[in-house]
């Protein structure tokens, strides 16, 4: 095992991995902005490395910085958490080139994964189902686009090959409206994601969002921890997490599960995953690979009983797997509410100081936040400070749970998204169970 290793993120996740270090007997180093020196594991690191000012530009972004503070720290591995630089393929080659050990795959398969083209050229070859539609990149040939979109058959979406988070991507129900619509996506994707390459599949209109977790080793081993379902999402951003996903088989889980994990197998991934499905009519269609620890890994490590970070600290040193597919057992049922310092109404940020955090607890809870009284809530990052977990043993049990929890929690200060919560888990479509990705949208009036 790593003697030290380098955080480079964070919030609740850089704590998250902290506590799984401390586990481990890993020491940790905590980089951090200007912004941040308050944060809750920069305050219980081993050691901690100011890398720039507030903005990400300048500071969790900054690739010399971060393996600067590796250098001088004399740290083994640079874990880079979710988001940031996690999926950034050159932050993984510099690590690596660098003399360090990147805790994820390596930097061509976050290559690979990270363009949606190739992902799912990779994807059919191991035999996972994919959305219909063509693998190749969008031309500036209109004849060859309406010709393409007749035969898939509208509506078609529009989607930018190295997009993610909601955008670059349209929708297009009309030949009318097709070729805009290409040179839109072409347009946004080039300015957002500096690739303008663009492709076209099969919109489907009332799809769930389920995704698998899986974990894989540098000796051939993969297996995945079953589903989650994240289908209660607001503008492409999840709101709501559970694991399992209602109204999934057993079969189907094995069916969707094994493929997933022998794609990791063919393409040598390495550490944790996920497999993300657009689910209808009983079919599952492959979108997208992260290649990283998900914000939402904690459901299906209440209902595995399996620590996916701990894992990705034994695999990234080359162990091998420490659980075989046959010793994975699903249990009961787990929800994730994220909680996000932002107006419940409108959605708008609020950052602030927070006065008064209580924490609440009992069977089946867990909270994972980097707040506490006193904390000042920076304006500068994502808006999420921290998620609350229910776990039960069915899921009415893991709902009813989580109500009691957030009828305890208490984040006075700043406005919180915790009335929105409380309002999805008493609403009785969630109550029911396999809503579609836009059902939240709807509840809320979005358009």
């Amino acid at each position: 095992m790593f003697s030290k290793i380098v955080i480079a993120n964070r919030g609740e996740i850089a704590l998250r991995i902290l506590r799984a270090c401390r586990e481990l007997g890993v020491k940790v180093v905590a980089v951090h902005s200007e912004a941040d020196r308050d944060l809750k594991h920069v305050r219980l690191a081993d050691e901690s490395v100011c890398i720039g000012p507030a903005a990400s530009a300048d500071s969790y972004l900054n690739i010399p910085a971060i393996i600067s503070a590796a250098e001088v720290t004399d740290a083994e591995a640079i874990h880079p958490g979710y988001g940031f630089l996690s999926e950034n393929a050159d932050f993984a080659d510099k690590v690596k080139k660098s003399g360090f050990v990147f805790i994820g795959p390596n930097a061509e398969t976050i290559r690979m994964m990270g363009d949606k083209i190739s992902a799912k050229k990779a994807m059919i070859a191991a035999g996972v189902p994919c959305v219909p539609g063509d693998n190749s990149p969008l031309s500036d040939n209109d004849e060859e686009n309406f010709k393409l979109a007749r035969y898939i058959g509208y509506p078609v979406i529009i989607k930018a090959a190295g997009g993610g988070g909601g955008r670059g991507m349209r929708t297009v129900h009309t030949e009318a409206a097709l070729i805009n619509a290409i040179a839109m996506t072409k347009a946004e994707a080039g300015s957002a994601f500096g690739n303008p390459t663009v492709y076209m599949e099969k919109f489907l209109e009332d799809p769930r969002h389920i995704e698998f977790q899986v974990m894989s080793d540098s000796h051939g081993n993969a297996i995945h921890l079953g589903e989650r379902d994240c289908s209660m999402q607001r503008r492409h951003q999840k709101v709501v997490e559970e694991a399992p996903a209602p109204f999934i088989t057993e079969a189907q889980r094995k069916f969707i599960g094994e493929r997933c994990a022998k794609a990791c197998v063919d393409i040598g991934y390495l550490g944790a995953g996920t497999f993300e499905f657009l689910y209808e009519r009983g079919e599952f269609y492959f979108i997208e690979m992260n290649t990283r620890v998900q914000v939402e890994h904690p459901v299906t490590e209440m209902v595995t009983g399996f620590d996916i970070v701990k894992e990705q600290l034994r695999i990234a040193c080359g162990e091998p797997l420490s659980i075989t597919q046959d010793q994975v057992k699903i249990t009961g049922h787990a929800i994730e509410c994220r909680l996000n310092a932002e107006d419940p109404k409108t959605f708008m940020p609020c950052p602030g100081t927070i006065d008064q955090f209580h924490m609440p607890g009992g069977p089946g809870i867990r909270c994972e936040t980097h707040i506490y009284n006193g904390y000042k809530v920076p304006p500068y990052y994502d808006s999420m400070i921290g998620k609350l977990i229910a776990h039960g043993e069915t899921r009415d049990g893991a709902i009813a749970r989580m109500n009691t929890a957030l009828s305890e929690l208490i984040i006075d200060g700043i406005k919180t998204n915790i009335p929105l919560q409380q309002d999805i888990m008493n609403d009785t479509g969630f109550a029911a169970g396999g809503q579609n990705i836009h059902y939240l949208e709807k509840k809320l009036g979005i358009h």
